[in-house]
């Protein structure tokens, strides 16, 4: 199969999923007008008829699962107000990519996929809230926007989109999910892509980082852990709120907005092995003593168990850092990087005696790519931040020190290097071994979704209305 047919064909199913999963709730800042969607560019073989008199009927019926005509019109205008690239792609094709989305919602229902409806709940309420932020809290400017006339109707919409955006997503795991490639495979897709259509990759960097953490002190942590425990107590003896004391207290932001609340699955492990432990020993109504994750110091709430699932809520803390230690760690690095400049250490010498970062640390600093899980970082989809630090490096040479932070440290402290540099090249077999691996995957992927739809199709009522029967689907949708 010639590269260029694997990277369109990509391309459109990667920017439906992503808007269909966004919908209209991902960017308040984005606003769109139902009534006036913007212009897609018309290719030779769009159906766009820009005299045509814009009527929102039924334009395909795919299982239970109606699609609108304005259902179409919302998705383009959502993808060209998130920066998708539409250019080249026509109406059907991405009317055709929408069928598929909603082949899968109800595949899914059929195949009995089972919705969590809290975490669906939760995700709602986390857009809400992002939402509401970014529009100073004004709930009526909110309705407003979205065209709803109270909280509970938005709400109700958001759940639906969410719920079969999740049912398709699970859908496409089921079908895509165990597909493996063999290397005798790889090499075989490798061998037969015409010599003339290997793919060309960009400029690449091999980059290499020290990370110095400030130390936090016995007495911070222990401080944390008081704390906690007069919240721990505070609710047993005096039946104070724990709900109430998350939305004061917690650090989480991720589950501060629903009360500290998650549901774990002993089936499908999530959070830390930490934490599970500690919720899956618990009784309901209890109340966990305190406990260390990387992310900080916890008590937990377990509420609930239903059969594999418990709802529990949690308080996080994290001991506070004394300007003492952030001092220390910062001329630590520095002292670091002096040493690397003289020459007395090498970079991976000095990454593998000082650095904190245990994934870097013993691999001399070297930095995993953590889309292509190699070491090379293409130029061009370097993550901006990371760039911003490395654009003006040469070859060997340190950077500054930089203050940075992650999810689980507020303050850390690190010098970035680049350790080898590969200019545009051609495809190459050896080289580029796992790139070639992912697009041969993503081949074998195409295929078995193909195949899938096709039995799918084949015992699924469809029913494609108007102007939508003109189109030349890659699917067989008309049933022909």
């Amino acid at each position: 199969m010639p590269l260029k047919t694997i990277s369109s064909k990509f391309i459109i199913k990667a920017v439906i999923l992503v808007g269909f999963m966004s919908f209209n709730f991902s960017n308040a800042q984005e606003i769109i007008d139902d009534e006036k969607p913007a212009p897609l560019e018309k290719p030779k073989d769009s159906v766009i008829n820009k005299t045509r008199i814009k009527a929102d009927g039924v334009a395909a019926v795919v299982g239970d699962f109606i699609l609108l005509e304005s259902d179409l019109d919302r998705e383009i205008a959502q993808l060209e107000a998130q920066g998708a690239d539409l250019k080249g792609l026509t109406r059907c094709e991405l009317f055709g990519s929408l069928l598929e989305s909603k082949l899968y919602s109800h595949q899914a229902i059929q195949d009995s996929v089972i919705v969590n409806e809290l975490q669906i709940k939760s995700r709602v309420d986390q857009q809400i809230q992002g939402i509401l932020a970014q529009m100073n809290g004004d709930m009526d400017q909110m309705l407003k926007y979205y065209k709803k006339d109270s909280e509970q109707a938005l709400r109700e919409e958001m759940y639906e989109i969410n719920k079969n955006g999740y049912l398709a997503q699970e859908m496409q795991a089921k079908v895509t999910g165990d597909i493996e490639v063999t290397p005798e495979e790889v090499r075989t897709f490798f061998n037969d892509i015409p010599k003339d259509e290997r793919p060309t990759f960009g400029t690449e960097l091999k980059l290499a980082q020290i990370v110095i953490i400030p130390e936090v002190t016995e007495e911070a942590k222990q401080d944390v852990v008081d704390r906690l425990k007069g919240f721990k107590r505070d609710v047993e003896e005096n039946g104070s709120s724990f709900t109430t004391k998350v939305l004061f207290y917690t650090e989480d932001s991720g589950s501060k907005s629903t009360g500290g609340k998650y549901t774990l699955n002993r089936k499908q492990p999530r959070m830390v092995k930490e934490f599970r432990d500690v919720a899956f020993s618990m009784q309901e109504g209890e109340i966990s003593e305190p406990f260390e994750t990387d992310f900080g110091y916890h008590i937990i709430l377990l509420e609930k168990i239903r059969g594999q699932e418990y709802d529990v809520r949690h308080i996080l803390l994290r001991p506070e850092l004394t300007q003492e230690a952030i001092k220390k760690a910062k001329d630590q690095i520095e002292e670091v990087r002096a040493k690397i400049v003289d020459g007395t250490l090498t970079f991976a010498q000095a990454a593998r005696e000082f650095s904190d970062e245990k994934e870097t640390k013993y691999e001399g600093g070297q930095m995993t790519n953590p889309t292509t899980q190699d070491f090379n970082f293409e130029l061009t989809r370097m993550d901006p931040e990371l760039y911003s630090q490395i654009q003006d490096l040469k070859d060997g040479e340190v950077s500054e020190v930089f203050q940075d932070e992650d999810r689980i440290n507020r303050i850390k402290f690190k010098i970035l290097t680049v350790t080898d540099r590969i200019d545009d090249h051609e495809a190459d077999f050896a080289k580029d071994y796992l790139k070639i691996k992912n697009l041969a995957l993503q081949d074998k992927q195409i295929r078995a979704v193909e195949k899938w739809q096709t039995e799918t199709i084949k015992d699924t009522y469809i029913k494609i209305n108007g102007e939508y029967r003109d189109c030349d689907f890659q699917s067989n949708w008309l049933k022909k």
